[in-house]
């Protein structure tokens, strides 16, 4: 039993050292906060490429779609965007100059079908998401 105490409390001490040094607390010891906060930049409509406007225009429109999976249901397992219910967001792509497939670029939009007030661009295939205003 002391043998067991003891091994615990050298992995006790080794990890408050580490979180010491590291300036940082292991998810084991305590829960980081700012997980499931989505934090989001913002993209002006003007300074979207001239492909996403086209995009945005086709949502509201109710297309039709260049690309079979536009308008498909956006999963968000990232959890980058602020969460709702599955289904909420489905994703359209916008078409990259000059790529043989897809590419990168995708809008992604929350509420009912062809509504574009709650839209987000990603230029870099859901890495990261900015929020569209107008």
């Amino acid at each position: 039993m002391a043998r067991k105490w003891l091994r615990l409390k050298g992995v006790l001490i080794g990890a408050l050292t580490l979180c010491a040094v590291s300036g940082s607390v292991p998810g084991a010891f305590a829960r980081d906060s700012t997980v499931d906060v989505p934090v989001q930049g913002t993209i002006a409509l003007p300074t979207l490429p001239r492909e996403a406007v086209n995009t945005l225009n086709l949502i509201a429109a109710g297309g039709p779609y260049p690309y079979e999976k536009d308008g498909v249901v956006f999963g968000n397992r990232e959890r980058l965007l602020p969460p709702h219910r599955r289904g909420y967001y489905h994703e359209y792509t916008v078409p990259t100059p000059r790529s043989r497939n897809r590419g990168a670029r995708r809008i992604v939009c929350g509420g009912p079908l062809q509504r574009t007030d709650n839209c987000y661009y990603s230029d870099d295939h859901y890495t990261s998401f900015n929020r569209i205003v107008e």
